[in-house]
């Protein structure tokens, strides 16, 4: 029998781990997707296909993997609050670089092979992601980091960042799953290992997006 006033806590620990494991099984099958069946990433080719598996790359890989331990980071990395923040910043700048760059992959490819732009709702969800994330981390950069708000304005400004940021978090995940869906749909994949491929990563975005989620309202491991 457990001690009176004894309870069971559990930290933010495990699941940053969990999110760890997810980001490295999620990139593998990422590349294993693109360079094996999908022929590779090139900048410059004369295989445009080449050139847009470099969107996926991005936007998953380089976009909301990078996001997510940017969100981990105040659970994940030792030091005091304002390496954290620091690192924090850093990480979703990368992630904005990332995503900017997919989102001009896209543009790009669609131009060179003649499709109409934002037509889909993967296309207006993408865009609108970036957008407010670009605008958040400009308005948290300016509030929180430099030249930074009074410590009482922070702190009213604080969860509205926070809540601001999972949803935008989100936003990128589910534009990430319909990404996938219609990449699905356009390659006409059939039942087979590149099929399974495209589905357990998809898959595996959800997990992560979950993990990293609930490692925000669960308390630092120390």
């Amino acid at each position: 029998m457990a001690a009176k006033g004894s309870s069971f806590q559990i930290t933010a620990t495990p699941v940053t781990l969990f999110a760890h494991l997810l980001l490295i099984a999620v990139t593998t099958l990422v590349l294993v997707w693109l360079l094996h069946f999908q022929g590779g990433l090139a900048f410059k080719s004369g295989d445009n296909d080449k050139i847009f598996n470099l969107h996926p790359f991005l936007m998953i890989v380089g976009f909301i993997m990078i996001a997510g331990e940017a969100i981990m980071s105040y659970k994940t990395v030792p030091g005091t609050k304002r390496t954290q923040k620091l690192v924090h910043l850093i990480l979703h700048f990368i992630a904005l670089g990332a995503g900017i760059f997919g989102v001009y992959i896209a543009f790009r490819y669609h131009d060179k092979e003649s499709i109409p732009d934002m037509d889909t709702l993967h296309s207006w969800l993408g865009l609108s992601t970036i957008c407010l994330f670009g605008l958040q981390w400009v308005f948290a950069f300016f509030s929180f980091w430099f030249p930074g708000a009074e410590m009482p304005t922070r702190g009213r400004l604080m969860p509205w960042h926070w809540f601001a940021g999972m949803v935008i978090f989100l936003m990128a995940i589910l534009t990430a799953e319909t990404g996938l869906v219609q990449r699905f749909k356009d390659l006409e994949l059939k039942p087979g290992q590149e099929a399974l491929i495209v589905n357990f990563t998809g898959l595996l975005i959800l997990l992560f997006a979950i993990a990293v989620s609930l490692s925000v309202i669960l308390p630092r491991g120390y």
